[in-house]
């Protein structure tokens, strides 16, 4: 059975490893794609499409896990019924009294004592279960779920302070006041169950002994009063009722082991059952998944063929129309072209028999303004023209004195300079 539960635990691992590096890669891939994003409604359909399989992916994932633990946690607390059932038929068995056998428990989870027997239970016994009464039961009074969270985190922390903290991520219902005030209420429950223990084992050992004393006395009073062979006779028959009554219960236990054994057979066979079905179911579904995705995918190939075979008819078309349009324009542009260059033609011939023209007035203006002058040294020292005029009516030569020679204002920034 250990072996089998390895290789089922290896086997999930591995399975739950594929889903998420699965679940990983398509994040990682819609990631790339949103790097580099398009404005292309076809863009858009491929992210829609991307984010549509990841969420999927996700949320089957996390049903399967959600499945799997409502599971294990229904497998858990029948577990824990059963051992506190287990432990409960042992206290009463160590009591070895009839009428704790009748004991049972309250659907409220509270054990009730019977006021009969505390003429009979020890003390330690009485207020353990006082205290049961008192404070709500074995889990004091919270529910099985909170209680076995609470349990775990007590046993990691080994009842250290810092279990509080992490309690409070697994019991969002419960503040911190009521995780302290079960932590106190666990360790005096602790204390008290240790306590009734020790008092069983020593009511057990009492009894014991008293069972030892009382068994030497008859066993002297048989000495004194009967002879040696009824004493092995009376031997020789208690041991043959002893034998008897180990080999009824032998027998009674073989019994109950093959009725566990044949009821665990069936629950077995019901469980693989129920998850042949699921994994049927799942195939089914994922089945179906995938033919809508390949419905989906040859669909979406056929439109962009029948989009792309469109798209090329018009390109076929219009470029068949560009070819008419050109041909009908060339011709025209050719013809202004023509006529562009006949006229730069004339405007070029117009322009030169301007310059010719423009040249040939130039050279007859330089013919007639043009003046020959020989070369004469001598004609530096004589006085010119122009002196000569000036110097041709010249009056008397006396000279007097000038009294007053006029000159013009001084400005009055520079008098006194």
């Amino acid at each position: 059975m250990e072996h089998k539960m390895t290789n089922n635990r290896k086997a999930e691992k591995a399975k739950l490893q594929q889903q998420l590096a699965k679940i990983h890669n398509n994040v990682k891939r819609l990631q790339q794609q949103l790097k580099d994003v398009k404005p292309t409604p076809e863009f858009v359909e491929k992210l829609r499409e991307m984010m549509e399989e990841v969420e999927k992916a996700i949320h089957c994932f996390k049903e399967e896990q959600r499945l799997i633990y409502e599971e294990l946690i229904k497998e858990e607390k029948t577990a824990t019924n059963e051992l506190s059932a287990l432990e409960k038929k042992i206290d009463t068995w160590a009591l070895s009294r009839p009428a704790t056998e009748r004991a049972y428990l309250l659907p409220s989870g509270k054990v009730p004592v019977d006021t009969m027997l505390q003429n009979h239970l020890p003390k330690e016994v009485l207020e353990f279960e006082r205290f049961l009464q008192q404070t709500g039961g074995r889990q004091g009074d919270w529910d099985d779920y909170d209680h076995q969270h609470f349990l775990k985190v007590w046993t990691k922390h080994k009842g250290k302070p810092a279990y509080v903290e992490e309690a409070l991520e697994y019991l969002s219902g419960r503040t911190k006041e009521d995780i302290q005030q079960h932590g106190t209420w666990y360790q005096e429950f602790l204390i008290l169950e240790e306590r009734k223990k020790e008092s069983i084992q020593k009511w057990k050992v009492k009894k014991q002994q008293e069972k030892q004393m009382l068994k030497e006395k008859q066993m002297s009073e048989e000495m004194l009063k009967t002879e040696d062979l009824q004493k092995e006779a009376a031997k020789k028959q208690k041991v043959e009722e002893e034998r008897k009554k180990q080999q009824s219960a032998v027998k009674a236990w073989k019994r109950r082991k093959e009725i566990e054994f044949a009821r665990k057979q069936a629950s077995q066979l019901k469980e693989e059952e129920e998850k042949e079905k699921r994994q049927q179911k799942k195939r089914q579904c994922q089945f179906q998944l995938k033919l809508l995705l390949e419905n989906y995918t040859r669909q979406k190939e056929e439109q962009e063929a029948s989009q792309r075979l469109e798209k090329e008819k018009r390109d076929e078309a219009d470029r068949d129309e560009r070819k008419r349009i050109a041909a009908e324009e060339i011709p025209k542009f050719q013809k202004r072209d023509l006529r562009k260059l006949e006229l730069k033609i004339l405007e070029k011939q117009a322009k030169e028999k301007e310059k010719i023209e423009r040249e040939k007035k130039l050279a007859k203006l330089k013919r007639k303004v043009e003046v020959h002058v020989t070369r004469d040294p001598s004609r530096l020292y004589k006085p010119t023209k122009g002196w000569e005029e000036r110097t041709k009516d010249i009056g008397p030569t006396d000279v007097k004195p000038l009294l007053y020679i006029p000159h013009r204002a001084i400005p009055t920034w520079r008098q006194g300079l």
